[in-house]
């Protein structure tokens, strides 16, 4: 059973991984891609907002109807028409063809991580929920470890082209996997069937734990990726320094967020995880404000700073996915974590396009204003403390009664 186990979260976390890297690779292709297509900051965050906002509207749409069938098929077919949309980014010859692929990829990869939590806390009880959903989380710091920086030299070496190639065909690889050791997820499906349309959005707007815990999750994921778009952007165009070294700053950073993802995640479940998730929160508000207002350094220092961040901001991940996951009973799970996915895509698309509006390029190819955008990401996390205090300070163990 615990050999079974450990399979499913290894194959969850896969599907995690090459999702988040068709998700964050975009973002350090800013100074690749604003030069080659000529984009303003602007252009550019359309294209990474353009994934968040179709994934956010499937995510949506998907939450009337993923509770009415089995989790598994649901995943895969998802899974199958996201590599399809990867594919064509990278095969896509101009900007216009581009900004469809991330749309079509993005409505397919919108019902992945929904249904990736949901299996999750289907099958593992939450007393050791925090540890399973580190190491699944873990795919965030392993694209960010391996993923990002590769495709960052396969961009350096081919083309921007070729991560998105490389995404899907790792993809493809793993879906006979997928069908032969995922199981059919349906034990939900009896009382499931019995809800309306309009009964699961009225379960979730009726339930105020579960209305606090999608704004929650919302500011969190918009707080956080405030400042992402432009971090390789930044480092090249004002801190000068070679697009052959700003991977390190991933490299690095994303084997800090490893190891931070299965300690806290195991630490959580042994303190408290909304002790562990306000502890990382106040830990990266400072570090937010370096990377924004970063002096001129050597690259070894920022890679030092990154490396912090990483390893709170993955702690804070951890723990508020567990802590989310637990606000619902598992008949209506699939659907809330859809609405979750929703508010989660919907906070970073409108994070992205924020950053867009408030970063100018100016005449010397510099980035203006980057420094603001550091005071609305923290001003919006801290939000999260207010919205989440309610619903997490007891680590949510009064899972809501069944209607």
């Amino acid at each position: 059973m615990q050999i079974r186990e450990s399979r499913i979260l290894f194959l969850l976390a896969a599907i995690n991984f090459t999702h988040i890297l068709d998700f964050m690779i975009m973002m350090p292709l800013g100074n690749y891609l604003i030069p080659s297509f000529g984009l303003s900051a602007s252009e550019f965050t359309i294209l990474v907002s353009a994934y968040a906002f179709s994934a956010g509207l499937s995510s949506f749409l998907a939450a009337f109807y993923a509770n009415k069938f089995d989790r598994k098929k649901i995943l895969i077919r998802a899974y199958i028409g996201f590599l399809m949309g990867t594919l064509a980014c990278g095969l896509a010859p101009g900007y216009e063809y581009l900004l469809l692929a991330r749309v079509t990829a993005g409505l397919f990869g919108g019902l992945l991580a929904a249904q990736v939590i949901s299996i999750i806390a289907d099958l593992i009880p939450f007393e050791r929920r925090g540890k399973a959903m580190g190491k699944v989380m873990a795919a965030f710091a392993v694209s960010s470890t391996i993923g990002v920086p590769f495709a960052l030299f396969l961009a350096n070496l081919i083309s921007w082209h070729a991560p998105f190639i490389l995404v899907a065909i790792l993809g493809i690889t793993l879906l006979p996997f997928l069908r032969s050791d995922i199981p059919s997820m349906t034990s939900h499906l009896d009382e499931a069937q019995k809800a309306s349309s309009s009964q699961v959005m009225f379960d979730v707007i009726k339930d105020p734990r579960q209305r606090m815990a999608l704004l929650f999750s919302g500011l969190m994921f918009m707080g956080h990726f405030m400042i992402i778009p432009f971090i390789n952007p930044y480092l090249e165009f004002n801190m000068g320094f070679d697009k052959r070294l700003t991977p390190m700053v991933y490299l690095f950073g994303g084997i800090c967020a490893f190891f931070a993802a299965r300690i806290i995640g195991a630490l959580s479940d042994k303190y408290g995880k909304w002790r562990t998730y306000i502890i990382c929160l106040l830990a990266s508000l400072p570090l937010v404000t370096l990377i924004t207002h970063l002096p001129q350094i050597h690259i070894a220092w920022v890679i030092v700073v990154f490396c912090i961040w990483f390893t709170v901001a993955t702690g804070r991940g951890v723990t508020a996915s567990t802590l989310i996951s637990n606000v619902v009973s598992p008949k209506f799970r699939g659907s809330f974590q859809s609405f979750n996915s929703f508010m989660q895509q919907v906070g970073t698309g409108s994070a992205s396009l924020v950053a867009g509006w408030v970063v100018t390029k100016n005449p010397n190819g510099k980035l203006d204003h980057y420094s603001s955008l550091g005071f609305f990401s923290i001003v919006i996390l801290l939000l999260t403390i207010a919205a989440g205090y309610s619903v997490f300070k007891d680590d949510g163990k009064a899972v809501p009664t069944e209607a």
